[in-house]
């Protein structure tokens, strides 16, 4: 009676093994059929997101080529405040530079880092300028994110469109406050600051290292 107990806990053991192994390579293949399926969407969602952002810093008739295919993978770049790999589009209309588009980082804003993405033309100019990302105190310095600024007719963000070193000087690029050429909201200077020196830094990074960038080869390339 006893061996003939431990053959059928044996075999039920054995019997609830193979079920549970079945299961697994059932599940896994589910699992993967299911990414295999929703993998195309997935990432058509995420060019579309992409583009959605690229669009508000450049109009998509400033330029005619395929933007997400015409990219450089940026290593962590300090002049950005970029600490890790980002991403940078290239703009160009039949075949010649238009602008730039890539992120940059606010390291010093109010309450951490406020992410940027920025468009600037071929010419060194401004072509957009928006907030990606931020932790400012609600109510006093989220007015740098377009949709949260209440001043719809000329949101606080979009005074950086049109700039350029050759007409404003670096050491204009700060708050009206600072003595500078850029508007900020009363009691709110730290946020606007922060951006200010980030836009200017970015504008002047693209604008040293722009005929490099454009001529650098497929997206797999560093700079």
């Amino acid at each position: 009676m006893s061996a003939a107990k431990e053959f059928t806990a044996s075999s039920m053991a054995a019997r609830t093994a193979a079920i549970l192994f079945v299961f697994v390579i059932v599940f896994t293949g589910l699992l993967s059929a299911a990414y295999q399926w929703t993998q195309p969407a997935i990432e058509a969602s995420a060019a579309e997101e992409k583009m959605k952002r690229v669009n508000e810093v450049l109009p998509r008739s400033e330029y005619d080529n395929p933007l997400l295919d015409d990219t450089l993978t940026l290593p962590p770049t300090p002049e950005l405040g970029l600490s890790e790999p980002s991403l940078l589009y290239r703009a160009r209309l039949a075949g010649q530079p238009v602008a730039l588009v890539f992120e940059a980082v606010a390291p010093d804003g109010y309450a951490g880092k406020i992410r940027l993405i920025v468009a600037v033309d071929a010419d060194g100019r401004v072509a957009g300028v928006r907030v990606a990302q931020h932790r400012e105190t609600p109510g006093l310095g989220d007015y740098i994110e377009l949709k949260k600024d209440k001043n719809k007719t000329r949101p606080w963000i979009t005074q950086f469109a049109g700039l350029s070193l050759a007409e404003v000087a670096p050491g204009d690029w700060k708050v009206k406050k600072d003595g500078g050429h850029i508007d900020y909201y009363a009691g709110a200077t730290i946020t606007p600051r922060a951006v200010a020196k980030a836009v200017l830094k970015a504008v002047q990074w693209a604008t040293a290292n722009r005929d490099r960038l454009f001529a650098e080869g497929a997206s797999h390339d560093h700079p």
